[in-house]
């Protein structure tokens, strides 16, 4: 049972550090040397981990995204919020994790970049990270139509699309723009998530 406790939060601490390198000297320019020199292990026991610099990658994304999902699920979870309070929680919630991790989403335009010139489907990609967002979103807003909180008439789907176009504003600004000051979209939140209530 030690050992793989020990093997993964090995594979945490690469994952977390390996971050840094990626954010430094970008997604093209990270090797799995550089990588293990960052951890202070031999590329050998990197490939223990994992198999190439892809796997480190998509794994610091997966590990950012699992960390914001408990905490998105925390407020999901927190019955003294209404939903309007939730979903507001939620949005900003996402919109700090894309502040605090700036560097990443620049490094995740250009390996999206890079998809797209090797013919592979970055949209494809990206979906399958965000369909448990997505629902997160949903079950908040369903839970404030059903409790009356929020207009019946409402389309579920058109309303998650909303928020996420919010978030993708967030990413494109972070990412393309090279933007540190999401205040405007901040701003846009309020009376999108207000626009829901009776």
């Amino acid at each position: 049972m030690a050992i793989v406790v020990e093997h993964d939060k090995r594979r945490h601490d690469i994952l977390e550090r390996s971050l840094d390198v990626f954010a430094t000297e970008g997604y093209e320019d990270t090797t799995f040397q550089k990588i293990a020199d960052s951890c202070g292990v031999t590329r050998t026991t990197l490939y223990i981990y994992f198999d190439n610099k892809k796997d480190i990658f998509i794994g610091s994304l997966k590990q950012i995204l699992i960390a914001m999902e408990l905490d998105l699920h925390a407020i999901i979870d927190d019955t003294s919020l209404s939903n309007h309070d939730a979903l507001y929680k939620m949005v900003m919630l996402i919109i700090d994790y894309c502040e605090q991790n700036l560097k990443l989403f620049n490094v995740l335009h250009a390996y999206l970049l890079q998809l797209k010139k090797s013919k592979e489907n970055p949209k494809e990609k990206i979906n399958r990270r965000i369909i448990r967002l997505r629902h997160l979103l949903s079950t908040v807003v369903i839970r404030g139509i059903k409790s009356g909180e929020f207009k019946k008439d409402l389309n579920v789907h058109s309303v998650v699309e909303l928020i996420y176009i919010l978030v993708e504003s967030s990413i494109f600004r972070i990412a393309v723009l090279e933007s540190e000051d999401l205040s405007e979209i901040r701003k846009a939140v309020a009376p999108a998530i207000d626009g829901l209530v009776k």
